[in-house]
């Protein structure tokens, strides 16, 4: 049956089709290589910015340096370093295995009703302004510190130094860990959540059929086979927690100290930039020291990144040799 139209040979048939592959691989190209550009141009703009305070001090004395007074033009980071590690360390350490547990129940125990109802609050957490959660850590976390955790800590003897503090305020690593993990619980329940579900309903058939018990199904089929992705979503909350600013600036406390205990006040990266940006071309070399701590902070999210991106990489070596 002939259509009245024009019969092009096959090769001028094939040509437009290799013409519009040959483009959109181009443009998919493109928008792959941008992300990388961008991070390139962000890392290079810090790194011109930082060059006049690498002048007169070196990497060394910038980064084990203690005392921050730019007024004198000292200019140690190490105690923002320390800062962050412990509030992002605590918050994971509050935040993780709840998120966790959470996840399973959903994804393994849960009717349908409830599942319906957590997800969109889970949505609702995630999408909260971080300042919110930060005048919530000060109304509520902040007194609950003060007037709980700090007359039950006194009461300790001396071989609890983590919970023994001269900081009477309640302002500090606590407070901010706390509010911390509220923020980063919504995005380790939802991602797990989702690989968890993702596991195909044959695999947990197969291992009910043997005589294993859900719990069992769980602990030995479910959780193993789905490591990487609950670590991805770990990996995705500590970013999340360690780019972290109002919500920590509000209730840690910013005071510059090397902090020993988890009820120490603190003063993280993202706060130090936060509350003095604004000053900084008052001070000689305030700007660059502002840009060295942003270039700080990114160098320490680019080694988590690159770190986790290798564990990652071995833990689903490992499913894949298991399965």
């Amino acid at each position: 049956m002939t259509t009245g139209l024009p019969s092009l040979p096959l090769g001028q048939r094939l040509f437009p089709r290799r013409k519009h592959d040959s483009t959109g691989s181009k443009v998919l190209l493109v928008l792959t290589v941008i992300p990388v550009l961008l991070l390139l141009a962000i890392t290079l703009a810090l790194v011109i910015k930082s060059i006049p305070l690498l002048r007169d001090h070196s990497l060394g004395s910038l980064l084990l340096g203690t005392e921050w007074k730019p007024m004198k033009g000292l200019f140690g980071f190490l105690p923002f370093i320390n800062s962050t590690i412990w509030v992002t360390v605590l918050a994971l350490i509050i935040a993780v295995p709840p998120s966790i547990l959470t996840a399973i129940y959903l994804a393994e125990y849960a009717g349908k009703t409830l599942r319906s109802v957590m997800k969109p609050i889970l949505d609702l957490l995630a999408a909260i302004p971080s300042v919110i959660y930060g005048v919530w850590g000060m109304v509520v976390i902040v007194p609950w510190v003060q007037s709980r955790v700090l007359p039950f800590a006194s009461r300790l003897p001396e071989g609890f130094p983590l919970l023994k503090t001269s900081n009477p305020t309640g302002f500090g690593i606590l407070s901010g860990s706390i509010v911390l993990a509220v923020m980063v619980t919504p995005f380790i329940i939802a991602v797990t959540n989702e690989v968890l579900t993702a596991v195909p309903q044959g695999i947990r058939h197969a291992s009910l059929a043997v005589g294993a018990t859900r719990f069992q199904t769980i602990t030995r089929v479910l959780v193993p086979s789905t490591l990487p992705g609950i670590f991805a979503s770990v990996v995705l909350g500590f970013s999340r927690a360690l780019g972290e600013t109002m919500a920590v600036l509000i209730v840690v406390g910013n005071v510059v100290q090397m902090p020993s205990s988890i009820l120490d006040a603190a003063y993280p990266l993202p706060a130090l930039i936060a509350n003095n940006y604004g000053e900084m071309m008052s001070i000689p070399q305030y700007d660059s020291a502002l840009m060295g701590a942003a270039l700080i902070l990114l160098v320490m999210v680019l080694i988590l990144n690159i770190a986790s991106t290798l564990i990652l990489r071995r833990l689903m070596g490992r499913v894949r040799r298991a399965w």
